[in-house]
């Protein structure tokens, strides 16, 4: 070969050995010279001795330029077919060449469509994918780092070093590399090197499973083997509208909801043992359950309680428990603190089949530092913001997504289909919508940038939140998508077609403190706060309103909901069936926090599991069946939750009763024309004779009341029902002539079969 061929092939072997060459397969594999011969080049660092085997024989390589490069010429291309015998250190192996295999990944389409932002299933492509080239078994790896210097693969395959896989560049900062051998479980990360020559090592964005905490690394995983049972499922959801529906959330953390023992592991279906994985922090002896272990226990259990739905707080991978799952590290991978990606998929699976949705908790709008995740991540500001007035959030220590990067909006847009695709769920809650919408978010005057008009909204967030819940709805149209988002900002449940975010719902964080407020008050203060109670209404009909307790409200010092109430225990827990009584009769949407159910007393601990001891109490049991009678009442009782969003679902009967804390409504189906009564008792004293107006005469039924002794209560009521009076009141011709137990909240039902009788009317014998 000429000198200056020589020079070149010396300054590439060095660019490779010093991890610092973007296009090895420009140099590595089979390569055409200018005489129409062929020479193969193997990198191969460290190797003693490297025989190729080929159709044509064995021909031991030689080293000319530099002792890591082996080469030889061929008459003819050998393709893809050849294999290698490499020694090394004293022990042989075989394999194939990576730098054989070389057809891209990313056709031009896919590369288009992710750099303008709408490649919707990007997943498919970048990560790392079980695949077959030219009929050789392998992982092909696919990586966004456009501000790199060279990219390689580290792992196990390689002793974790990154001279022995470098990745080629590809058109658009894509890197990729086809790596025959390996297989499912294999774990890898990317060894990334700077234009300023740092080095960092990555786990992957796009990696579909990771390692436990507090190791880092990716495992190479397989989303082609589960077999799904819920097509029905799907089929229905997706064929009706979600907010005709009713809807009530159970909102749990998996880690803490229970706990399991160290004396009972984890037993596989073929009888062998898995070890748990332990949980730092835990109460000794104690250990996470896992997906299989939370299956046999989560889903009996919700299905049992009567709730459609649970709300999961964030699943995918995070490095710190103590996060709650709020700062995410690996976008596309359930947690492993609880088992394999399938397992996660079978959990989901098995509540379809009882009937029962999936909510996940879902965190676009930061992450965290940690130097393994996405915060620098080739050496660049690549996912978050380079300003921190508008790229970090201090009080959280995370980074802020730039979402007006088009590559970086198709990763989470991306990763909120995956999870309705790959994992089936329901619907999402997206955290801190509010954090995202403003520039000012908990942020001093002079540490923040308005926007190109002046002002604090961050335009960028919302035209990424507008692509996110239109895309989602475009594939999911049954799905729900549900809002966080604490302030005023305008047409949140609106379709973005209309200039809306394009959420279905939004919780109500309004209700909720003003509910907990008055709650917390002296019974006697509350007569001077009726409007905590009634103000709810007069923006209900803004947006599609969620109400909630939420796991936010019984940490940090507040207490857990049945502490939150006055009075002694028997007046705490009367509080409790009221505030929920209340909750269930409100229009809306229901999500309750887990332990909420059933009183627990201590605030969540995010290291510890709910306080099921004090189900053997009967004030607590109580409280458990007040749960399950309300859900059974309220998916049997379509006024309750048909018309939950328009001015026909809901009418005032009597909300200035201040001296009494009685307020008075009616909830109403406008396709089956049902309404039912609901009168509400607020203080502890019980109201006898007490008198609403209803819009029709006949019997009323008292279908559910809060105080019956099955619950707790003291089993005052009104004997099953009572017939209208001609006596005008609220507006009404009629009126119904009540005992109000304290702190209860009762439904009536008007019943057209029976009739007033004349004679038993005349003689008060039934109106009493």
């Amino acid at each position: 070969m000429a000198l200056a061929t020589l020079d070149w092939m010396t300054q590439d072997a060095e660019r490779l050995a010093q991890c610092n060459h973007d296009h090895p397969l420009a140099v590595l594999g089979p390569q055409q010279l200018a005489d129409e011969r062929w020479v193969v080049r193997v990198w191969m660092p460290e190797a003693d001795r490297v025989v190729l085997l080929h159709a044509g024989g064995e021909l031991l390589l030689q080293n000319p330029h530099h002792p890591w490069i082996f080469e030889a010429e061929l008459p003819a291309d050998p393709g893809s077919g050849y294999r290698l015998r490499v020694e090394r250190a004293g022990i042989t192996h075989e394999q194939h060449d990576p730098y054989a295999f070389r057809h891209e990944w990313m056709g031009a389409m896919d590369r288009h469509l992710f750099a303008e932002g709408n490649h919707h299933h990007i997943w498919k492509r970048m990560g790392a994918h079980p695949h077959q080239q030219d009929g050789v078994a392998g992982v092909q790896f696919c990586l966004w780092a456009p501000h790199a210097r060279s990219v390689s693969i580290i792992g196990d395959c390689n002793n974790w070093d990154g001279r022995h896989l470098p990745m080629q560049q590809r058109t658009g900062g894509i890197w990729e590399l086809f790596v025959p051998g390996l297989g499912t479980g294999a774990h890898y990360k990317y060894e990334i090197h700077t234009q300023e020559g740092h080095c960092y090592e990555k786990a992957d964005p796009y990696g579909f499973q990771h390692e436990v905490r507090p190791k880092q690394a990716s495992l190479v995983a397989d989303l082609n083997q589960f077999e799904w049972s819920d097509d029905g499922w799907l089929k229905e959801r997706d064929g009706r509208n979600p907010l005709e529906q009713p809807i009530s959330v159970y909102e749990m953390h998996m880690g803490s909801w229970m706990h399991g023992s160290w004396d009972e592991p984890f037993i596989e279906a073929d009888g062998s043992v898995r070890p748990p994985v332990p949980a730092a922090d835990l109460k000794p002896g104690a250990r996470l359950l896992t997906y299989p272990e939370l299956a046999d226990r989560v889903i009996p259990y919700i299905k049992a309680r009567g709730f459609t739905h649970i709300e999961l707080m964030p699943m995918a991978e995070h490095p710190f428990d103590g996060s709650w799952g709020y700062q995410v590290t690996g976008f596309y991978a359930p947690t492993s603190r609880y088992g394999s990606l399938d397992e996660f998929r079978a959990f989901v699976d098995r509540c379809h089949a009882e009937g029962i949705g999936i909510i996940l908790d879902w965190v676009p709008g930061h992450f965290p530092k940690d130097a393994h995740g996405l915060a620098f991540f080739d050496g660049s500001h690549l996912y978050e913001h380079s300003d921190p007035r508008i790229g970090e959030h201090k009080e959280w220590g995370t980074l802020i997504f730039n979402y007006s990067r088009n590559e970086v909006r198709n990763f989470l847009v991306s990763n909120l289909i995956f999870w309705f695709e790959e994992f089936h769920i329901d619907g999402i809650r997206v955290d801190a919508v509010a954090s995202m919408l403003y520039r000012d978010y908990l942020r001093p005057d002079g540490e923040w940038i308005a926007n190109e008009h002046g002002g604090r909204e961050n335009l960028e967030a919302v035209r990424f939140l507008q692509q996110a819940n239109s895309v989602l709805f475009h594939y999911f149209p049954g799905a729900l998508s549900i809002a966080e988002e604490s302030t005023t900002w305008p047409l949140v449940t609106m379709p973005t077609s209309m200039g809306g975010l394009g959420f279905n719902l939004k919780w109500n964080m309004g209700w909720m403190h003003d509910m907990l407020d008055y709650f917390e008050l002296d019974h006697w203060f509350r007569q001077f706060h009726q409007n905590n109670i009634t103000f709810s209404i007069w923006y209900h009909h803004t947006e599609n309103f969620m109400l909630a307790l939420s796991h936010d409200e019984v940490v940090h010092g507040k207490s857990h909901l049945l502490h939150k109430m006055p009075g002694s225990d028997d007046l705490k827990f009367a509080n409790v069936r009221a505030l929920l009584a209340y909750m269930w009769t409100h229009p809306g949407k229901k999500t309750i926090f887990m332990g909420m159910e059933f009183g627990q007393r201590g605030e969540w601990n995010v290291w510890g599991d709910l306080e099921w001891d004090k189900l053997h109490f009967s004030e607590h049991q109580g409280l458990i069946n007040l749960v399950d009678d309300l859900n059974a009442f309220y998916k049997s009782e379509p006024a309750l939750w048909r018309n939950d969003f328009d001015h026909y679902g809901f009418q005032w009967i009597d909300c200035d009763d201040t001296n009494h804390s009685v307020v008075s409504f009616m909830r109403r189906d406008e396709k089956e024309g049902n309404w039912v009564v609901v009168v509400c008792n607020f203080t502890p004293v019980s109201h006898g004779n007490y008198r609403i107006g209803v819009p029709v005469e006949g019997f009323y039924t008292e279908v559910f009341n809060s105080d019956g002794s099955r619950y707790g209560g003291g089993n005052q009521g009104n004997l099953g029902g009572k017939f209208a009076d001609d006596w005008g009141m609220h507006g009404y011709g009629q009126s119904l002539e009540l005992c109000l137990p304290p702190l209860t909240v009762l439904v009536f039902k008007h019943d057209a079969s029976k009739q007033k009788v004349a004679a038993i009317h005349e003689a008060g014998g039934i109106s009493g």
